[in-house]
């Protein structure tokens, strides 16, 4: 949708700095599949939580909801407006809403056992299990989605209480519901970062997709078979996380020889497109938004009629 780059025309309106709300780019060596901001966007604007990992390290909610609350008080601290971007909805609702989030770090040995139970039980065997222990995570979280199930259930037993609960916003999050109560090893958020002006950026469906297209095509041209290479070849597994995000995962198969590039190309397509539409599910969940239509509006008029929308 361009968010990048109207972000980079609002910052220089207002002014403001930018803090990425992005589950990728916060991978150093991962530029292209990302596409990251450029270096003249760089230059012109400053970014936070911008490769702040590598490839194989995790970057836990809670450890980003922390980043971006030190990274916003640093901007309100030299006057200047934050501006969180990014299609990661989880990351922004972390912090809009102050969540209550596990500490703990990942249990590698738990995620391997509950793993290998859902390959002995099949397919659905672990969403069944979260379903009876907490229906409101799995009724957000797709069955196939087994890491973010097995996620779940991790929280549940290192904590003693469900995702669900933890990730209710917190006291003064302007929520209606009553906040959750302070589990055992759990660390309480930060309160939330004050009045918030939430925007999403649209396009009617034909032109999202040429745009998805036309980027594709774009970054397979710019290196992204190369980028994924020179990833693997510097030893990071293609199972990381990281490496699952889209435009990796469609492109090991290739490297591998397993399918053509017009295959993979394909993929990386047809995953795209999908993913777009789970994003503004999720957004268009949140009655909080005001959505704006940008058509094929240039970047700096659709900073001009988010300048025209927001009061700082």
């Amino acid at each position: 949708m361009g968010k990048t780059s109207a972000a980079v025309a609002l910052a220089r309106l207002i002014p403001a700095e930018i803090v990425c709300a992005d589950s990728r780019v916060i991978y150093r060596g991962m530029d292209i599949g990302t596409a990251k901001p450029s270096r003249a966007d760089l230059e012109q604007v400053p970014h936070h939580l911008l490769d702040i990992a590598q490839p194989d390290q995790v970057v836990t909610l809670a450890e980003y909801q922390r980043l971006a609350g030190t990274a916003i008080a640093g901007i309100r601290g030299r006057n200047r407006v934050p501006l969180l971007v990014g299609g990661t909805g989880l990351y922004i609702r972390a912090v809009v809403d102050g969540f209550q989030i596990p500490a703990a770090p990942p249990d590698w040995r738990l995620r391997a056992a509950l793993e290998a139970e859902e390959r002995a039980g099949g397919s659905g065997t672990l969403h069944r299990r979260l379903l009876q222990i907490d229906p409101e995570a799995a009724g957000r979280i797709h069955p196939h989605n087994v890491r973010r199930v097995i996620r779940a259930l991790e929280v549940q037993t290192r904590t003693g209480t469900s995702i669900s609960m933890l990730r209710r916003p917190a006291a003064g999050a302007g929520d209606e519901r009553p906040p959750a109560q302070t589990a055992p090893h759990v660390q309480v958020a930060h309160r939330p970062p004050g009045p918030v002006a939430m925007i999403a950026l649209v396009a009617d469906r034909a032109r999202l997709y040429e745009r998805i297209h036309r980027r594709i095509d774009q970054q397979l041209a710019g290196g992204l078979v190369e980028e994924v290479r020179g990833l693997l070849a510097a030893g990071y597994a293609q199972t990381l996380p990281a490496l699952q995000a889209l435009g990796y995962k469609e492109l090991v198969p290739y490297l591998e020889g397993s399918v053509s590039l017009e295959e993979a190309r394909a993929m990386f397509r047809r995953n795209t497109r999908r993913y777009a539409k789970r994003q503004l599910t999720w957004f268009r969940g949140d009655p909080r938004y005001h959505w704006l239509d940008v058509g094929d509006d240039p970047p700096e008029v659709v900073a001009g009629r988010i300048r025209a929308m927001i009061t700082v």
